[in-house]
């Protein structure tokens, strides 16, 4: 692939991980217990990645993507702009 094809990505918010999953919940009016009810992911585990105590990892973050309808990416690289022209 020719790398002119591509953008650099940066960084317009410092947003932890965590953060993200956080405000997307609340954004769509859930609970920690509801999001654990929609992807079986435990409530306690689910405040630990919010509070950045435990890591996402891929499983987790297309679990909380599907209950939250939002690419896992959203959640994995919060704060960051890819732009137009971006490959995907």
């Amino acid at each position: 692939m020719d790398r002119k094809m591509f953008r650099r990505a940066r960084k317009t918010v410092d947003v932890s991980v965590g953060e993200s999953v956080r405000i997307v919940r609340e954004l769509q009016e859930l609970s920690q217990n509801d999001l654990a009810k929609m992807t079986g992911i435990p409530q306690s585990t689910i405040s630990a990645i919010e509070n950045d105590r435990v890591n996402l990892g891929v499983e987790r973050a297309k679990a909380l993507a599907g209950a939250l309808k939002c690419h896992p990416a959203v959640l994995v690289f919060p704060g960051w702009e890819l732009g137009k022209g971006t490959a995907a």
